[in-house]
């Protein structure tokens, strides 16, 4: 299935603001002064925060936009590019060192897991494109799918349900439900068991 780009900077960003289309911005003022302010509290009230304070992060999280469920983990050195656009459903956690660059909706279903480092990319550009636009992509990352230490996930790319993406790989591709992947880019290695409790 063909990935959807969800935003296209070329249809809200006018070629008069730059006559080099290197340096026009990639978002209105109005998302960019949002996200002054979201960085604003995540270095002074996120980021500072004791490690089990994840009621307090969530709540942050909420006041930004974010929809939070039950119990979500995220820890302090984590990184959310815009909260307005993260959907939770319970007991997602986000590790130390995880990044969610999410310029388009990025949905995670009860459960999934980013360990430490984990990148999850949602945007690059048209490099076809003599004006270079920046592309963002809706991604879902299913529930009880893990995303281990240092691996990646390329724009576009969906995770399915209970889906492994191993330590330090990379998905280009959507990852199929109950199924471990590994390497750069990531390949199926095994099938993973799906608890009868699921």
């Amino acid at each position: 299935m063909p990935r959807q780009i969800h935003y296209n900077a070329t249809e809200h960003i006018s070629p008069e603001t730059a006559a080099d289309p290197y340096l026009r911005p990639a978002f209105s003022v109005g998302n960019r002064a949002r996200r002054v302010l979201w960085n604003l509290c995540r270095v002074l009230l996120y980021r500072t925060s004791p490690r089990p304070f994840h009621a307090w992060r969530a709540w942050l999280l909420r006041c930004f936009g974010a929809t939070m469920g039950r119990n979500c983990h995220f820890y302090p050195a984590s990184k959310i590019w815009a909260p307005w656009n993260l959907v939770c459903a319970d007991q997602v956690t986000a590790a130390d060192g995880a990044e969610i660059y999410n310029p388009a909706p990025m949905i995670f279903g009860s459960h999934s897991i980013l360990s430490q480092d984990a990148y999850l990319c949602g945007a690059t550009h048209d490099y076809d494109d003599p004006a270079f636009p920046l592309l963002a992509y809706a991604m879902t990352i299913g529930a009880y799918a893990w995303i281990c230490a240092r691996a990646s996930v390329a724009p576009g790319v969906n995770v399915g349900e209970g889906s492994v993406l191993g330590l330090g790989s990379i998905a280009t591709r959507d990852l199929a439900p109950w199924t471990v992947y590994a390497g750069s880019p990531a390949a199926k290695v095994k099938d993973r068991r799906k608890p009868s409790s699921t």
